[in-house]
């Protein structure tokens, strides 16, 4: 393999790696509870069916009756205990209500310090996918450097590298985005 194709996987490793931590990013923002009733709140439960841990939305129907209110319906009336006890388990802060047949979870509004709280939890993930970003930039400019050490052009390397840094600080900045949206979902009222 020449240097240029070296160069150019690294180049798509590097971005591949930095697309995965915005899409990690948005996942687990998904998550952050803002005081609406969503699906995504309970989206990564796992209930055990049959002696196995399944998603939740493989056992039930998720919906929102209501901006407060989520209403949980099992496809077997003998799955409302287990999903009862791994939405207590997953401490989301809320109780299940549970009348036979459906569970519903209503959705208390927030604090301002748990607004708060939440928006700590924002900012810890987003500097989480910030260090997988600086990783990903990290690897690629030791590659670059590595294959300018073996003979790829000083000039070409330096473009490449000036190219990774552009691409760490786009994609910094839609991480940025990402953070700004969210405070203002959880701090809206």
């Amino acid at each position: 393999m020449d240097h240029t194709e070296e160069i150019n996987m690294l180049l798509e490793i590097a971005t591949e790696s930095m697309d995965q931590s915005i899409e990690h990013l948005q996942n687990e923002l998904i998550k952050v509870r803002t005081g609406k009733a969503s699906a995504s709140m309970v989206s990564g439960l796992m209930v055990s069916y049959y002696g196995s841990l399944t998603p939740l939305n493989q056992v039930a129907n998720v919906t929102s009756a209501d901006a407060r209110t989520l209403i949980i319906q099992p496809w077997e009336k003998t799955m409302i205990q287990p999903i009862e006890k791994a939405i207590f388990e997953a401490n989301l802060g809320v109780t299940p209500q549970n009348d036979g047949e459906i569970i519903r979870i209503s959705i208390p509004p927030l604090t301002e310090e748990r607004r708060k709280d939440l928006v700590k939890t924002a900012k810890a993930l987003t500097e989480d996918a910030k260090v997988g970003l600086r990783g990903a930039r990290h690897k690629g400019m030791d590659g670059i450097k590595a294959a300018v050490k073996n003979g790829y052009p000083e000039d070409m390397g330096h473009d490449k590298e000036t190219l990774i840094q552009n691409m760490t600080n786009d994609f910094g900045k839609k991480i940025d985005d990402l953070l700004a949206a969210k405070e203002i979902d959880i701090m809206t009222i």
